[in-house]
């Protein structure tokens, strides 16, 4: 008890550090690996340049990544930093493999990496449509191309790679679109293009005094994870 008469919780102050929005950079890069992925599904690509595309894939797009989820945990964003992680680490994977495996190889342990992948991916799209429904149309797209992917690198028909690549494609498209919309709402402090945010997620943008009644809960203030 203090002199005043006050309890301890009343002198308590949070300090937060300003952070700069990660999700522009992780869409962006997430945008560019996936059209490489797509286009050489479909065959755009030559297949002798397999080991190209694996080079690129891990010296340009999992650094941005590893970088967006750095920056997407210290902004406290759990479910937005954990996809990102996800991705992240499976760009380093894809991007390995397709350096180690002679160029046109199947495998079938990737294959089963991608089937389950594909469930995370498909949880996290079902528990996004409670703030963030854009981010499941995405993840929900992802997901699909995982399972098209996979099911060929068990040993299924080489079309159903090319459809895979056209599903790579689209989400390369939705990708830039939600990287240019999330940019625009950042500089703006608006939305500009449309995410459909709902309930939480579009209250954070109307003041903070609700996000203040419930900081003592979030990760970094509780005392425990």
């Amino acid at each position: 008890m203090s002199a005043n008469g006050g309890g301890p919780e009343e002198h308590v102050r949070i300090v937060l550090r300003p952070l700069g929005s990660a999700l522009p950079l992780g869409f962006f890069s997430f945008g560019i690996g996936m059209l490489l992925l797509g286009t050489q599904a479909i065959g755009w690509i030559p297949v002798h340049e397999q080991k190209d595309v694996g080079t690129i894939v891990v010296a340009f797009v999992f650094p941005l990544e590893l970088l967006a989820t750095i920056v997407a945990f210290l902004a406290r964003d759990t479910l937005g930093a954990t996809t990102l992680g996800l991705f992240t680490t499976s760009w380093l994977a894809l991007g390995w493999g397709e350096i180690a495996q002679t160029p046109g190889q199947r495998s079938v342990a990737t294959g089963i990496y991608l089937f389950g992948f594909a469930t995370v991916a498909l949880l996290l799209a079902i528990m996004s449509t409670l703030g963030k429904p854009f981010f499941s149309v995405v993840l929900g797209v992802a997901a699909a191309r995982m399972v098209l992917a996979g099911y060929y690198e068990t040993g299924a028909s080489p079309a159903w790679d090319r459809v895979a690549g056209g599903f790579g494609i689209a989400l390369a498209a939705l990708a830039l679109y939600g990287g240019t919309a999330l940019a625009l709402e950042d500089a703006r402090h608006r939305e500009v293009l449309p995410l459909f945010r709902r309930g939480a997620a579009d209250r954070a943008f109307h003041g903070y005094e609700e996000q203040l009644s419930r900081l003592e809960a979030e990760p970094g203030v509780r005392q425990q994870l």
